[in-house]
């Protein structure tokens, strides 16, 4: 049995489309049939909605699961130009890894070729190297093998936004660490950010790897997440998002192992976005789920 459902614009109210479908078709699929009769539209780019504005469906959910019935109206919110959520993750995180071994060259366009040749490379600048290289190239591997993501696009602006904030400051973190003039830290101070670094680069890979089990391949599903018998995921005790509390600490480390003011803006910078998003998804595990620990913090435990 058939059912008629118009779609809307979300910002107009005009009518998109009138289409026949079964109870069992899909959001994804009514988003196809949308993209038929409206070709300058795509299904990544789509967002079908019970009203103008607020929350739209997910893709697998059908028609039946919703409770909608014939005569239903659902609006369309275009989201503009999309692109995939792996190729920003990939831009933003090859620019970095390049950019930092450029500038750990020493070359012209950065530094006085005589003062370079000059002055060598320290040995903390070298481990600060390998450092950054290690934590982009774990986190171009995680993109490519562990994370799973609960959606396939983004709006394409984030790729310029994305990759001006990371390219941007690591050509100002760099700079200053390879510098022929940077004076490295005292000893016992570069082997506590080493040791932190270290740690927090340790931990975010174990919950990365812990909130992969979380979502089986080619599924949105959510769980609550608890610590592993790894016993660096027991923050899930205290933080809704551990992985973010891990990545603090590594570019604390960072900053430490480095004392360099730049690093320090970065982890400041790095640590306000990720306290937004920490926020926002402890709100959201709060809301789904009844049982949620209530004791849970967002990022920092027992604090925020």
């Amino acid at each position: 049995m058939s059912s008629k459902v118009e779609v809307l614009h979300a910002g107009s109210g005009k009518n998109l489309a009138m289409l026949n479908v079964a109870p069992s078709t899909s959001v994804l699929e009514l988003k196809k049939l949308v993209c038929k009769e409206r070709k300058n539209l795509y299904p990544g780019r789509v967002d079908l909605r019970p009203k103008q504005k607020g929350k739209g469906y997910a893709d697998t959910d059908t028609l039946a699961s919703l409770g909608l019935h014939a005569g239903t109206r659902l609006y369309l919110k275009d989201l503009g130009p999309q692109i995939g959520w792996v190729t920003v993750f990939l831009c933003e995180y090859a620019g970095p890894l390049v950019l930092y071994l450029w500038a750990f060259s020493r070359p012209w366009p950065l530094y006085d070729a005589a003062a370079a040749a000059a002055q060598p490379v320290s040995e903390v600048a070298r481990v600060a190297c390998g450092c950054w290289t290690f934590h982009y190239a774990k986190r171009l591997l995680e993109t490519l093998f562990v994370h799973r993501f609960s959606h396939a696009t983004m709006p394409l602006s984030n790729l310029f936004k994305n990759c001006t904030y990371y390219w941007g400051f690591t050509l100002y973190v760099a700079y200053h660490v390879n510098h022929p003039l940077y004076t490295p830290p005292p000893r016992p101070l570069f082997i506590a950010g080493l040791v932190m670094f270290v740690v927090g680069e340790l931990g975010n890979f174990s919950v990365h790897w812990a909130l992969r089990q979380l979502r089986p391949a080619g599924s949105r599903e959510r769980r609550v997440p608890h610590p592993t018998a790894n016993p660096l995921t027991a923050l899930f005790a205290t933080v809704s998002c551990p992985n973010y509390t891990y990545e603090f600490l590594s570019w604390l480390g960072f900053s430490l192992l480095t004392q360099c003011l730049p690093a320090g803006l970065f982890t400041a910078a790095g640590m306000y976005q990720m306290t937004v998003w920490a926020l926002a998804k402890h709100r959201n595990y709060r809301s789904e789920f009844a049982n949620y620990p209530r004791r849970r913090r967002a990022i920092l435990p027992f604090l925020l």
